[in-house]
């Protein structure tokens, strides 16, 4: 503590502001409050649970972005542990997640293994700069309605790319786009193989299933644990009997050498390091052509990993801190590369079933990867035999329960029909092209439509001495009354103060009353000034009443009276018109009428 505080004290004040993000946060609000042997059963019971369940999910993921599954497993293992111990939530599983697929895999297309890891670590460097510029509220800030859209319109990438294994279809190459996908698989479409379609299917029966029927076991023991050991003690025993039924494993996908021999499946080995980029080095092409893939890993994970932590919160009651959830983020995907990992980020589901099995603190997190690490050491050879078909139903499983069908049908049902076309807009961007591009999209169009919405709450009504049923002012004759209501802000200022002309033709006086204006932006103040001089040009008199503390400020630097001298101003709106009735009686004087200060009152 010493040490970083003499650090930081050569930096300057406001550098300092920004370097000195909390470390940790969570472990240390943990050993604060007081952690003992109890908590520790609680946290390494619910670690075991949770490792069960990551472990056939970090291989799926693997293969589903195109590279060996120890990758997955390497992931979880390393930012698994990295991001807990360093990070702001007390309750958050870091691993791969069904959500980076649609992103790592045109990457691997592309660049390769390394060019992924790669990525991965510059997407670290922008999370940790994330974290340090203290840009984790911000999620806050990203509407429902895109979150949900790009949600499934993940998940219906994600479902689309696993019915190759699912089927087992023998598609060599998987083309780069979602609709160049769709038909290759739809040509390959006569090569289903019966025995991969069937194991897939036994293991999404028993994932749904299993939890429904048999509760009480599940909860002991994870549903993806017993689906995958006996879908595949289930191709196994069909194989034995008849050799024709034959499915593609682990084993036989994929290949591995150690000590000069050749490994089936998963290496028997810890993660061992290694430079991310290769054995050659890494040029600044490379960098800039690695750029925006890194950008989009980094928000997409920073966006998952908050609302993943946003609902822990909600479901413990406890509070995250999103800056330090960001840096330790950022540290976990840095160093996971060294050692073979993929991106990472918070897992809903596995912090969930964290949440569920007792955990108390982070360390449960560490628990849950040291699971996965002794799995790696002792069950390699085993998990040589769980098929492809398998893993694949589960990850379809993964993509239906994120797929947010349920908020995707209730917004296009009751939401305002900007909302469903933000929704709509982010599901096909999201499926057609990628992430990033859904993202950016919806948040922009998101905030127009929001902009459009806040200029109509803005209203201005004209009373100009006609009789009128609705006006509840009694005004002198020659004065004119026009009211403004809502925030003058720049989607709102040219209807609402366009519309005063000239205040009346027969008026010498117009009363403008913003006793319920909140704020004003450049904009407005700029279109009330075009006002003013309007009213100047047609000779009139004005008086301004009743302004909030904002805009009175704003009138006060900008010193309204020395640039326009016909203006007057009132605390009140019944001082502004009994003022007015009096210079519509009389010749305009040109007075500057009484300043705003401390005896101004609100209307």
């Amino acid at each position: 503590m010493k040490s970083r505080k003499l650090l930081l004290s050569f930096f300057p004040r406001a550098v300092r502001a920004h370097l000195d993000v909390p470390i940790a946060v969570a472990l240390r609000r943990t050993f604060a409050q007081g952690y003992g042997a109890q908590a520790f059963r609680a946290d390494l019971f619910a670690g075991i649970v949770v490792g069960i369940v990551a472990l056939p999910l970090s291989m799926a993921l693997a293969i589903s972005v195109g590279v060996p599954p120890q990758h997955g497993l390497y992931t979880a293992i390393v930012a698994g542990a990295i991001v807990p111990l360093t990070g702001g939530s007390k309750f958050q599983v870091t691993g791969p997640t069904a959500a980076f697929v649609v992103i790592l895999a045109p990457i691997v297309a592309r660049h390769g293994l390394s060019g992924l890891l790669t990525a991965g670590l510059l997407a670290g460097i922008l999370l940790v700069a994330m974290g340090v510029a203290r840009l984790g509220r911000l999620i806050q800030f990203i509407p429902h309605p895109v979150t949900t859209g790009f949600t499934a319109g993940i998940a219906t990438v994600i479902a689309t790319l696993e019915l190759k294994d699912a089927l087992g279809l023998p598609i060599a190459h998987m083309p780069e786009t979602y609709l160049e996908k769709v038909a290759v698989l739809w040509q390959a479409r006569h090569s289903v193989s019966l025995p991969d379609a069937l194991v897939a299917g036994v293991t999404i029966a028993l994932l749904v299933g299993l939890p429904k029927g048999l509760p009480s076991l599940t909860r002991k023991v994870p549903a993806p644990l017993l689906a995958i050991t006996a879908a595949s003690a289930v191709a196994l025993l069909l194989h034995r009997f008849r050799p024709d039924f034959a499915v593609a494993t682990l084993g036989t996908r994929f290949h591995s050498t150690v000590g000069g021999h050749v490994v089936d499946g998963i290496p028997p080995l810890p993660p061992l390091p290694m430079l991310p980029w290769g054995h050659g080095r890494l040029t600044l092409g490379e960098l800039g052509g690695l750029g925006s893939a890194a950008f989009a890993i980094a928000m997409l994970g920073a966006i998952e990993s908050l609302l993943s932590a946003v609902i822990a919160d909600g479901i413990t009651g406890k509070k995250h801190d999103p800056d330090a959830e960001l840096v330790g983020l950022g540290i976990g995907n840095i160093v996971a590369p060294f050692f073979g990992g993929i991106a990472a980020t918070g897992a809903l589901a596995r912090t969930a079933t964290n949440v569920r099995a007792g955990a108390r603190s982070p360390l449960a997190a560490v628990c849950h990867s040291l699971i996965v690490l002794s799995a790696v050491l002792l069950f390699a050879p085993l998990l040589g035999f769980v098929p492809m078909a398998s893993l694949a139903g589960l990850l379809l499983v993964v993509a239906w329960n994120m797929s947010e069908r349920r908020h995707f049908v209730t917004i296009l049902r009751i939401a305002p029909k900007s909302d469903a076309v933000v929704l709509l807009a982010c599901f096909g961007l999201t499926v057609v092209f990628d992430m990033v591009v859904a993202v950016s999209f919806g948040v922009v169009l998101a905030s127009l439509l929001f902009m459009r919405r806040t200029a109509e709450l803005t209203h201005s009504r004209l009373f100009d001495g006609s009789p009128d049923p609705d006006s509840e002012y009694q005004l002198a004759p020659g004065v004119a009354l026009y009211e403004v209501a809502g925030p003058l802000f720049f989607g709102a200022a040219q209807n609402a103060m366009g519309a005063l002309q000239t205040g009346g033709s027969a008026s010498k006086v117009v009363v403008l009353a913003l006793g319920r204006v909140p704020s004003i932006d450049a904009t407005g103040f700029v279109a009330l000034e075009s006002a003013l001089m309007r009213l100047r040009a047609a000779r009139k008199q004005v008086v301004l009443t009743g302004p909030l503390p904002e805009p009175r400020a704003i009138f006060d630097r900008a010193n309204l009276p020395k640039h326009h001298e016909q203006l007057h101003f009132a605390a009140t709106l019944e001082a502004g018109l009994e003022l007015a009735a009096r210079l519509a009686g009389a010749p305009a004087t040109g007075s500057e009428g009484p300043r705003f200060g401390a005896e101004t009152t609100r209307s």
